[in-house]
């Protein structure tokens, strides 16, 4: 891959096809913004969800609500609930990928493993099966500073993801009504431009702009999936500089020239505003767009 495709700065590395995961420079284990991608991806291999299907109902209680008010009090991304809530399956993922829900990752992973210690051992495991060697998650939301990954093993997972067709179909939903949040929106401006179909935005000080996406591009003749993950963008809206630097790739790997800004476009899917102008539905906004109250002082990343 010509060094001119990859981003100037950060991290990346980018899935043509299905040929080798090519890879940028820099690539060393770093904060994160992707966490929730193995999430789900764990979710939906313990209780696959087919077609048109919801899946079970889990029911909200007075823990995850008081957990919900510790976030939101750290200013991480929830979306609201009330004790007694039901979600399904798949309204829980959809709260999960699209608004990243930090407080939904805590529910899914106590639902599916009994705690979120043995979940996020699953987590670990399941990177080490997919020959993900320098990536360590340490909670399902990835909040947690000590989370960190290559953009070379966040490629294999997003693959590996995108291949559910669940998981593939609620990354390119625009928007998702949820029985007491509402409609909350996909922080990933690009779904419906240029061939986006999903799959993840995130940011903090720590990790910068993030982006694991996937596009379908005409490219030798043929349609072809590239998917790819653009770590560290600096900016002041990081995740507008993680969704510019991946469009800028996919751009330069399709060989096609420049164009006008993102702002500048219109969605097939529906009007969105600008990368610019994005407004969260969430009383908080999503984890990766905000910084984080520390502790210590310590940069931490973000999913």
């Amino acid at each position: 891959m010509p060094i001119g495709v990859w981003p100037a700065y950060g991290q990346a590395a980018v899935q043509i096809g299905k040929s080798q995961v090519e890879v940028g420079p820099n690539q060393h284990p770093a904060p994160i913004a992707s966490a929730k991608v193995m999430t789900a991806y764990l979710v939906l291999h313990d209780h696959p969800l087919g077609a048109g299907e919801d899946g079970p109902t889990i029911t909200l209680t007075e823990d995850d609500v008081a957990d919900t008010d510790r976030r939101r009090g750290r200013e991480e991304s929830v979306v609201s609930i009330v004790a007694g809530e039901q979600l399904t399956e798949r309204q829980a993922l959809q709260a999960l990928l699209l608004p990243s829900a930090n407080n939904i990752a805590a529910v899914l992973a106590r639902w599916d493993s009994g705690s979120s210690a043995r979940f996020v051992a699953e987590m670990n495991a399941t990177a080490r099966l997919l020959g993900m060697t320098r990536t360590r998650y340490t909670d399902p939301s990835g909040y947690d500073d000590a989370t960190v990954s290559t953009a070379t093993d966040q490629v294999r997972i997003a693959d590996r993801a995108m291949r559910l067709r669940v998981f593939a179909s609620i990354v390119a939903t625009p928007s998702a009504i949820l029985p007491v949040a509402g409609t909350v929106d996909n922080t990933n401006t690009l779904l419906g431009h240029d061939g986006f179909v999903g799959v993840k935005t995130g940011s903090d000080d720590a990790a910068g702009g993030c982006f694991a996406f996937r596009a379908i591009r005409w490219t030798d003749g043929k349609r072809t999936a590239i998917t790819g993950v653009v770590l560290g963008q600096p900016g002041r809206d990081r995740i507008a500089a993680g969704l510019a630097a991946a469009d800028a790739m996919v751009d330069r790997i399709a060989g096609r020239r420049g164009r006008p800004g993102l702002q500048q476009r219109t969605s097939p899917l529906q009007t969105r505003p600008g990368l610019q102008q994005r407004t969260s539905p969430l009383q908080t906004a999503p984890r990766s767009h905000r910084p984080r109250l520390r502790a210590q002082g310590t940069p931490t990343l973000d999913k």
